[in-house]
């Protein structure tokens, strides 16, 4: 095991298995400190790159990846989340930047992340993404929103019932509950989703709700 990778196994009934992907070793254990001063998280891992959190994966079998986007090594935190997300697809990653760019969040939500948090946003955030991602949800840090909000393209070629597709998809509902809720077949609503993910070019529901974000189908407080 390399030097700065870490495990620690124990009873970790009911608590979030997290693992911290950081290259800067303060930041990593001060991360560690205050995510375990909360009963319901316990990070069993740290890693200072893409290559040693892969090599430590099938072990620590985490919940929860927190991963930096700028790491040293072969791999990006993009292509790191990308591997990941193969390898163990029921694996969640967050991912954690220093900056805002929309760029680099639509390649690591289209690589497999289901969170994205600011480096300097309130701590509060992170738990509140960690405990979000951990019931199945996807969090975007809410500092984002606005620059999120101003990257919206002016162009919106989406028809009305797609629209609203777009909408139930970013609430987190599934094709028999969107289907439900709109009152059409769910072989209808299979259609729209494909329509909608493909004139967005959107992979998957991250991208999606970044979408629906964009056009002001929904607010933060209705993703959370």
């Amino acid at each position: 095991m390399a030097p700065y990778a870490e495990a620690k196994r124990g009873d970790l009934t009911g608590a979030i298995s997290i693992v911290v992907v950081d290259d800067h070793r303060v930041v990593a254990r001060s991360l560690k400190a205050y995510l375990e001063s909360f009963p319901d998280m316990k990070v069993i891992g740290l890693a200072a790159s893409g290559e040693e959190l892969l090599n430590h994966l099938e072990e620590w079998r985490p919940d929860i990846v927190l991963q930096d986007l700028l790491i040293p090594g072969g791999m990006d935190g993009i292509e790191t989340t990308r591997r990941i997300c193969e390898r163990a697809p029921s694996v969640r990653v967050i991912a954690l930047t220093a900056s805002v760019d929309e760029a680099r969040m639509m390649g690591v939500l289209r690589a497999g992340a289901v969170g994205y948090v600011r480096k300097d946003a309130d701590p509060e955030i992170l738990l509140a993404a960690v405990r979000a991602v951990a019931r199945g949800k996807t969090y975007i840090d809410p500092s984002v929103r606005r620059q999120i909000l101003q990257a919206a393209d002016a162009q919106d070629d989406l028809t009305p019932r797609e629209t609203e597709v777009l909408r139930q998809l970013a609430l987190g509902r599934s094709n028999k509950e969107i289907a439900d809720v709109l009152s059409i077949t769910e072989e209808t609503v299979k259609t729209h989703v494909g329509n909608v993910l493909a004139k967005l070019q959107a992979g998957n529901r991250s991208q999606a709700i970044v979408q629906a974000l964009k056009r002001g189908l929904v607010s933060l407080e209705e993703l959370e």
